[in-house]
């Protein structure tokens, strides 16, 4: 059953921009097409360029309820999936001391012992959800194993219990930095999307609606210095959250242009390592901004 969100590429564009994402023609395709056919989105891309944000923003501009999975190394079942109870269910077995061990069984692997985490959660809402499951990449290989059933068959079978299906089946949205390769069987299950640094004229749009009041021609400045500091070889280029950041220190400081000390002294708002702050300001042709 697919969620049926959006009418068209043109409505999920539309309905983003009124949630403040302004989402490119890639990135709106790929939602519409998500939603239309009831597959999970794989979105890859450096960090800071919107993926985590775009699972936010269809949720708020849904209203569906939003789930979220942090993956980091050494998440585990119990941690994604579901847990027991112990704790409550060794109060029953003791309260139920003189009970058959099939009748105590039977009772403390329940619904009142079961504790949902984050994909059980989502597979059991009652209300359209969206799934978030960020940085997927930072999990363990074996966590993709728990993923694939949920992905999948959007259903996710406890032994005790049996198979639990999905009465809505929930908008997925998985996010990568690509910082190890994920398998084929994973990759398999969804729709593939790349967001990468945003073209100038987007990031301009950007600046302007994020940074209200900021002078265009500083927004150009801006959007140059970015572009320039993220074709050098840098441990990590800027985001556009930092480029963000940095509009936002510049009309904070009252600038209304760009000069090499103020650069100089702000560029620990777009870099976040001394040897890029150190290599910038030897590179950065700022008679060019």
């Amino acid at each position: 059953m697919t969620t049926g969100f959006f009418h068209s590429v043109d409505d999920a564009a539309e309905r983003l921009a009124a949630t403040g994402y302004l989402a490119s023609p890639a990135v709106a395709t790929a939602v519409f097409l998500a939603d239309r056919l009831g597959k999970p989105l794989l979105v890859e891309g450096p960090a800071g360029v919107g993926k985590t944000e775009l699972a936010k923003a269809v949720a708020r501009v849904t209203g569906a309820r939003l789930v979220r999975l942090q993956c980091y190394e050494g998440v585990d079942e119990s941690r994604a999936l579901y847990e027991w109870n112990h704790a409550k269910q060794l109060l029953r077995i003791t309260a139920g001391r003189g009970e058959s061990w099939d009748e105590t069984r039977s009772d403390i692997f329940g619904e009142e012992f079961l504790l949902a985490r984050p994909l059980l959660t989502a597979i059991r809402s009652e209300e359209p959800a969206v799934l978030l499951i960020d940085e997927v990449d930072k999990a363990d290989v074996e966590v993709e194993g728990l993923l694939l059933e949920v992905l999948g068959d959007f259903q996710i079978t406890v032994p005790e219990l049996g198979t639990i299906k999905a009465t809505h089946r929930p908008f997925a949205v998985l996010t990568s930095n690509a910082s190890r390769e994920l398998s084929e069987a994973l990759r398999r299950r969804c729709l593939f999307l790349h967001i990468g640094f945003p073209e100038e004229e987007l990031e301009r749009r950007v600046l302007a609606l994020k940074v209200p009041g900021l002078d265009t021609a500083l927004a150009d400045s801006v959007v140059r210095v970015a572009g320039a500091l993220r074709a050098m070889d840098l441990r990590k280029a800027p985001s556009v959250a930092e480029t963000v950041d940095w509009a936002r220190t510049l009309l904070a400081l009252g600038a209304g242009r760009l000069d090499e000390r103020l650069v100089r002294d702000t560029l620990g708002v777009l870099l976040k390592h001394q040897e890029d702050i150190v290599k910038a300001a030897a590179e950065l042709a700022l008679d060019a901004v």
